[in-house]
């Protein structure tokens, strides 16, 4: 069965949404966006989410020394890396916090896929790019030899077949729980029960 990983989230009643739903994951945004944290907001959010939920932190080209760091301080439990970082500073990671690492490829083309499937992150994680909230060409996915994540446009409407298609270790969701930019409790319920339906 697939889990579930609800992503940034940026405020105390979206902390209180999950704790209710129980996604598997959820993420924390440190990159530039309308749903960055600081390190300081992700340990206050952090200290009240529930012990069964994963808390991930999304990164784009941050150093890995602060990577590293959130790690050890046990304010995220896994790294999502959505910029230039390269193989060796996926081992850096792993090898200085013993933790699992998720590498998000912006998926154009079969080539896209391939290029991290020998890499040494734990989990790829397949997007769109950008935050667009639309899906990518599906038909690019077949036979990843890694786990992954599947994100970039998973709504209600396409879940369902997302999951029977492919089997993702894990769809990623984000803006389609929204309602004008903050997270809606009904809609995170939703999901979470079709993925466990």
């Amino acid at each position: 069965m697939s889990l579930i990983k609800i992503c940034g989230l940026f405020r105390d009643e979206d902390i209180l949404f999950v704790n209710k739903a129980k996604p598997n994951f959820i993420g924390f945004v440190f990159a530039k966006s309308k749903r960055q944290v600081d390190f300081e907001t992700a340990m206050r959010l952090k200290s009240n989410l529930s012990d069964k939920i994963t808390a991930v932190g999304v990164f784009v080209n941050e150093p890995v020394e602060n990577i590293i760091s959130l790690l050890k301080s046990e304010t995220i439990a896994m790294a999502q890396l959505h910029g230039d970082e390269t193989n060796e500073d996926i081992s850096k990671i792993k090898q200085s916090t013993g933790k699992n690492v998720i590498k998000a490829i912006k998926v154009t083309s079969r080539s896209d896929i391939t290029k991290w499937e020998s890499s040494d992150a734990d989990y790829l994680l397949l997007d769109s790019g950008g935050g667009t909230g639309k899906p990518f060409d599906w038909e690019l996915i077949c036979d990843i030899k890694k786990p992954f994540f599947l994100a970039g446009g998973i709504s209600s409407h396409n879940i369902d077949e997302a999951i029977a298609r492919f089997n993702p270790f894990a769809v990623d969701v984000s803006s389609s729980v929204e309602e004008n930019g903050i997270k809606s409790y009904d809609k995170i319920i939703d999901i979470v029960r079709r993925v466990r339906k």
